[in-house]
């Protein structure tokens, strides 16, 4: 319940007092066009899909530190406090549960608030009592989880990861194969909750919690939000490849002083990131397809922890394309932006696009929902679509499917010769009223 999750509750908070816009949120501010262009039907997607409103959202989660959300973000300092001050009330009564806290896996966090138990298992049944003490107490009736936590040292896939048997055996026995996010992630999916993964880390991105989830109902989808430097390269990288311009080096570098950046000043920690950042690059731009553009590129990634810059993040990249006859060129990207506040409409979209899923009866993993994430979560035997513009053809697409509404492919033979057209439908999310829903924030 750190500078993502404070900033992103303070601002839910201010929207429902009227103060504030919810600016980057797809689910508030975005249309969706339906039908044919001469229809002009472009509704805004909260008025196409039965989502959640706003005013219902209710908030809790867990913290390695005892602050309440209040106190959460006047330390975070993304929001100042004039802008805070009318929502202090509400932000003061949302005080976190003692965290899962594991040293091992988070190296410059040292944890004041946190949970004992004799196994991991036990920890994991805590965290689900959490949830149910959670539920009694505000009266909701749907729970979504997301993980806004820190970057963990990512472990190696092992055994314990590959069946659901295996993983709660290894709960038992204190595997040090399974870190903290596992065990939230676990303790949601066992209960049949949406689970939304905002870090790097392994989390629900094994075979075993994909098999519970697909056996419980609980829709999953991971990991990493792209916010910052990753958002530009999955916008930059598609023009590339579109163009078929050549790549010859992508050299990416940041400064942030957040808890972000601290925890990632911790080696084991960056490479976690690092390998999330730099993964986006070869699915995009296909290398074995294309080896004289993009077979011999270098790409080089770097973070540093900078503390005067706070939440304030800076990202360069200097990019060396080649183009006709060969003949060099460059791109220089200097974006001067504010981790959380990107980070705060992704957390929105994705509570209640979760919700929606599971309303809908949509189990497993949510690829659709690939647009906020650096790493999307995909089935094993796929690569991930990282390239912003198919991921978000892909999320408006799924929408129209769940509304029995005609998919687009954009290509126009269809004005022309209407042979050539065609319109799919799937059944529309099951009817729901309009009650109190909660986000539990980690």
């Amino acid at each position: 319940m750190g500078a993502v999750s404070s900033t992103f509750i303070a601002g839910v908070e201010l929207f429902k007092k009227g103060l504030g816009l919810p600016i980057g949120s797809l689910t508030q501010l975005q249309r969706i066009r339906l039908g044919k262009r001469y229809e002009s039907r472009n509704p805004l997607i909260k008025d196409f899909v039965p989502l959640a409103n706003l005013g219902d959202l209710v908030f809790g989660g867990w913290d390695l530190f005892p602050d309440n959300m209040y106190e959460a973000a006047m330390k975070a300092g993304v929001l100042e406090a004039h802008q805070l001050a009318p929502v202090r009330r509400e932000l003061e009564a949302i005080k976190p549960m003692p965290a899962v806290a594991d040293t091992a896996y988070l190296k410059n966090l040292k944890p004041v608030h946190f949970k004992k138990g004799r196994t991991k298992f036990d920890l994991a049944q805590q965290v689900v009592a959490d949830i149910e003490e959670f539920r009694k107490r505000t009266g909701v009736d749907r729970v979504v989880m997301l993980w806004c936590g820190s970057t963990e040292i990512l472990p190696d896939r092992a055994p314990v990861h590959e069946s659901i048997e295996a993983f709660e055996e290894g709960l038992k026995r204190n595997d040090p194969m399974i870190p903290p996010s596992m065990i939230y992630a676990y303790a949601a999916i066992s209960r049949g909750l949406a689970y939304g993964n905002g870090a790097p880390n392994l989390s629900a991105d094994v075979p075993a919690l994909v098999e519970l989830a697909e056996r419980t109902g609980a829709p999953i989808c991971g990991k990493d939000f792209k916010t910052g430097q990753t958002l530009m390269k999955t916008t930059v990288a598609p023009m590339l490849k579109a163009r078929m311009l050549a790549l010859t080096g992508w050299y990416s570098t940041n400064i942030l002083g957040n808890r972000d950046g601290e925890v990632l000043d911790d080696p084991g920690s960056f490479r976690t990131k690092e390998k999330s950042k730099m993964s986006v690059l070869d699915t995009i731009l296909n290398p074995e397809l294309y080896p004289d553009l993009y077979g011999h590129y270098h790409h080089k990634v770097r973070i540093d922890y900078y503390p005067p810059r706070g939440d304030a993040k800076e990202g360069w990249d200097n990019i060396d394309i080649r183009g006709w006859m060969n003949m060099p060129m460059q791109i220089k990207i200097n974006f001067l932006c504010r981790d959380s506040i990107l980070a705060a409409p992704i957390a929105l979209d994705l509570a209640l696009f979760l919700d929606l899923a599971k309303r809908a009866g949509l189990s497993g993993i949510q690829e659709w929902l690939s647009f906020y994430f650096k790493s999307p979560q995909c089935r094993e035997d796929l690569k991930p679509e990282h390239d912003l513009f198919i991921q978000h053809l892909k999320l408006k697409n799924t929408l129209r499917l769940l509304m029995g509404e005609e998919v687009l492919d954009h290509s126009g033979l269809d004005y022309y010769d209407p042979e050539r057209g065609a319109a799919v439908a799937a059944p529309a999310p099951k009817p729901h009223t309009r009650k109190k829903k909660a986000v539990a924030a980690r």
